[in-house]
C-alpha cells in the first residue's frame, strides 16, 4: 500500500467510544443477584469490564469467591446479554469531544472502525441507540471471527473491513486487552485514560496516550 493510502483508524467501544459502565455494571448487579452474590463496588466493578460479557460475569464471580458449574455459567452469561439489551443505554454516554474526533478524522479522509469483544449484535444495538452506527466502515464484535481481541485476528479482519491496511492503520483503546490485540496484529495503539483498566493507562504498554478525545490526532500523527 502506497504512503498516501487513506489511514484506518480502529476504535474500542466501550471505555473508548462510549462511557458504558453505569449500564453495564447494572446488568453485572442483576444477574449476579440471581445467584445470591453481590456484585462488588462500582469502581472495583468498573475495573472488570473490558474482555466481553462473559469474562465480566466470570470476573465478578470471581471476585464474589463463588465457583459454578459450566452450564450454570452459560445460565448466568445469557442472562446478562438479556437484561443488558433491555437497558443497552439507559445511561450510557459518548465521551467528550469523540463524536467531533471522528467527524474531523472522516473528513481527513480515514476510514473508521470498531473492534470490541461485545457480541456484535449488543455492539450494533448500542451504537444505532447513540446513533453512531454510520459513522464507521465495519464495527467487529466478539463473536464475529472464530477468536476475539487479544487476537490479532478481529482487529485485522475490521481493518480489512473497513477497507484499509495494517501497514496504515492504529489501534484506539482503553485496556490491555486492546494493546494485546495491536501488538499481535503489528499496529501501533493509542492507550485512553478516561477507560477501564485495573492497570493505570501508562503502563499498559501504548505507543501513545491521551485524555481526552481533542488529542487523538496529534497522537496519531505523531505514530506516522
Amino acid at each position: 500500500m502506497t504512503p498516501s493510502a487513506p489511514l484506518t483508524v480502529v476504535f474500542d467501544l466501550d471505555g473508548t467510544l462510549v462511557e458504558t459502565a453505569p449500564d453495564l455494571i447494572a446488568a453485572l448487579e442483576f444477574t449476579l443477584a440471581a445467584e445470591g452474590v453481590d456484585a462488588p463496588p462500582y469502581e472495583e466493578s468498573r475495573d472488570l469490564i473490558g474482555a466481553g460479557a462473559r469474562a465480566l460475569v466470570e470476573r465478578g464471580l470471581k471476585v464474589a469467591r463463588r465457583e459454578v458449574t459450566p452450564q450454570r455459567m452459560n445460565e448466568l452469561h445469557a442472562l446478562f446479554l438479556e437484561r443488558y439489551a433491555q437497558h443497552i443505554a439507559d445511561k450510557s454516554e459518548i465521551y467528550p469531544g469523540c463524536t467531533e474526533a471522528l467527524a474531523r478524522l472522516a473528513s481527513s479522509g480515514a476510514k473508521l472502525a470498531v473492534c470490541t469483544n461485545k457480541v456484535e449484535r449488543l455492539a450494533l444495538q448500542l451504537l444505532d441507540t447513540l446513533k453512531l452506527t454510520e459513522r464507521f466502515d465495519a464495527i467487529v464484535g466478539g463473536d464475529t471471527f472464530a477468536t476475539s481481541k487479544p487476537h490479532a485476528e478481529p482487529l485485522l479482519g475490521a481493518i480489512e473491513r473497513a477497507g484499509g491496511s495494517p501497514a496504515r492503520a492504529v489501534m484506539v483503546g482503553d485496556s490491555s486487552t486492546d494493546v494485546g490485540a495491536a501488538k499481535a496484529a503489528g499496529v501501533p495503539v493509542v492507550v485512553a485514560t478516561f477507560g477501564y483498566t485495573s492497570t493505570p493507562a501508562r503502563e499498559l504498554g501504548g505507543d501513545a496516550v491521551i485524555d481526552h478525545f481533542d488529542e487523538l490526532e496529534a497522537a496519531i500523527a505523531g505514530l506516522f
